[in-house]
């Protein structure tokens, strides 16, 4: 009977590991100008990420995501995706829509396209993408390229889950678009999984964050923005 147990146990561990470990956590923002993080303690949007710290090569698995485009929004706001993987762009609005990035993560450009219609975009370089759309300049959003396939986005009360972890040292990192780099630099740390890992409370300061207006795709200021999709060039 010991014998058994033993064994039984010995099975039941192997196949814990083999799936991998849970690494969990919370992230607190602080110093923030943002009404929603403010009054409602919204801490969602960060991404936390590992990487293997000796080196290692893990396989990583693309997949393809949406970003929607709906009431002059892109949903969700924050997406992260393993590098290699395809965004999808519906345009969920009455109205015409052109998402597209100028900044250094990955440079693209679908064009101006109709209302119940949709672009892909596959990203092949880890980096921080910046999406806006070329005719609403409210409109914005941020696609993090990783070069991993461990990762998660907090959610709103700032709890994240990392699933499937495989044993072995990692890194640690975070993003925030309203961070600086030297504040999600020195949060950066070394962990290692050998089982479930839970972390106390991370806290993310947005002190210095600047938030500046930002071009069209031809580096231009916007024009007065336009409601009807009739009026934009091609709709008819």
């Amino acid at each position: 009977m010991t014998w058994r147990l033993r064994t039984s146990f010995s099975l039941l561990l192997a196949g814990t590991l083999a799936a991998g470990a849970t690494v969990s956590g919370r992230i607190v923002l602080q110093d923030s100008q943002e009404r929603r993080v403010r009054n409602k303690g919204d801490y969602s949007g960060v991404i936390i990420s590992l990487e293997p710290a000796d080196g290692r090569t893990l396989e990583i698995k693309p997949v393809r995501a949406a970003m929607v485009q709906k009431d002059k929004t892109f949903t969700p706001h924050v997406l992260a995706i393993p590098v290699g993987s395809a965004v999808e762009f519906p345009n969920y609005d009455p109205i015409f829509h052109n998402a597209f990035s100028n900044f250094a993560g990955q440079i693209f450009d679908v064009g101006l396209y109709p209302p119940g219609t949709s672009r892909t975009v596959s990203f092949r370089r880890p980096g921080i993408v910046r999406v806006f759309c070329n005719i609403h300049p409210s409109m914005s959003a941020v696609i993090a390229v990783l070069a991993t396939s461990w990762f998660d986005v907090s959610r709103t009360d700032g709890s994240f889950e990392i699933e499937n972890v495989p044993p072995g040292e990692y890194t640690m990192k975070f993003f925030h678009e309203r961070a600086t780099d030297e504040v999600l630099g020195a949060l950066q740390r070394r962990i290692t999984v050998s089982r479930d890992v839970g972390l106390p409370p991370v806290a993310i300061s947005e002190l210095g964050h600047l938030a500046l207006p930002h071009k069209n795709k031809y580096g231009q200021d916007y024009p007065p923005s336009l409601d009807d999709p009739m009026s934009y060039p091609g709709a008819r």
